[in-house]
């Protein structure tokens, strides 16, 4: 699904530079959990980004899809857009829902950019919901939900689309302690059921447990350790 061969990323910071990724090297098999662990500040989310093509790397090749696919660094925008729209569910720590649309519509919005009509808008929006278990608050604002409720919204939003991959970035991070174990065990039943792609980055080693391998990021370079209870689908 990933190959990630010498993935640098360099900030200008006043007159120096911040190298956020230092010569990262990652293969991320089809159907594989990653999550990635790490002190703030030192990589974690822009390595995130880099998968999303939310942003760019300074140098290196970071290819997705099929074996010897396409390299996302080297992508025109138009190009990229059209890969995130299609194939990459985000889900934030923040949930950014719209605050004036109801959990129905927000789901529905990630399906626009597909030209995807109306009506198969709204059956696949409300499959979605139900799938998290949100059927009945379809029409709720986000402030009408829970935390843990509007985290579900987002999630029903990333899958809506049907997308190869989901990359979550701290997504249990604002939740108490049962709300976060609620939804971990979504993102791992949803995993399995949808065969997805998942590369999670948290700073909680529990939900990290959870995951086939663990990453490890400090000062822009990627260790991966292997969790012993499955065998992960490929190897750095």
């Amino acid at each position: 699904m990933y190959k990630l061969t010498d993935v640098k990323k360099d900030y200008q910071k006043g007159r120096g530079t911040v190298q956020a990724l230092r010569g990262v090297d990652l293969r991320i098999g089809d159907g594989e959990w990653l999550a990635i662990q790490g002190p703030t500040g030192h990589g974690k989310t822009t390595l995130l980004q880099m998968l999303g093509g939310l942003d760019r790397p300074t140098s290196g090749i970071i290819e997705f899809g099929d074996p010897g696919g396409k390299d996302l660094a080297k992508l025109r925008e138009a190009e990229v857009t059209k890969v995130r729209a299609e194939s990459i569910g985000f889900i934030f720590q923040t949930f950014n829902l719209v605050p004036t649309l109801s959990a129905q519509e927000n789901v529905e919005a990630a399906l626009v950019p597909l030209h995807v009509t109306a009506e198969q808008r709204r059956t696949r929006a409300a499959q979605a919901l139900a799938d998290v278990g949100l059927a009945d608050r379809a029409r709720h604002l986000p402030s009408e939900l829970s935390g843990g409720q509007q985290q579900r919204v987002a999630i029903a939003r990333a899958l809506v689309k049907e997308p190869k991959v989901l990359l979550a970035d701290e997504p249990t991070g604002n939740l108490d302690e049962g709300t976060r174990d609620e939804i971990i065990g979504l993102l791992e039943r949803l995993w399995r059921d949808h065969h997805l792609t998942l590369v999670l980055v948290t700073h909680d080693s529990t939900v990290a447990r959870r995951a086939q391998r663990l990453g490890i990021m400090k000062n822009g370079k990627l260790s991966i350790k292997q969790d012993s209870r499955q065998a992960p689908t490929s190897a750095v």
